[in-house]
């Protein structure tokens, strides 16, 4: 499940172009709002908001049922 999708160039603007494989495989479409995160020393991750608030449900959901 670990890929290597390429490099890619920051543009003046700091945007990048998220490689199309990369696109396809995670189900990313025009307009898809992305959350940036970020570790200082460890690196920057990308996350669909919507799986985000999925996976921060489940948290919730697993927090109550183990109290």
């Amino acid at each position: 499940g670990r890929h290597l999708f390429g490099v890619v160039a920051m543009s003046a603007k700091g945007q990048i172009v998220i490689p199309v494989k990369a696109r396809e495989l995670f189900g990313l479409e025009p307009g898809d709002r992305i959350v940036v995160l970020g570790a200082e020393g460890e690196g920057i991750a990308l996350i669909k908001e919507s799986n985000l608030a999925n996976l921060l449900n489940t948290v919730v959901k697993m927090d109550s049922i183990i109290e």
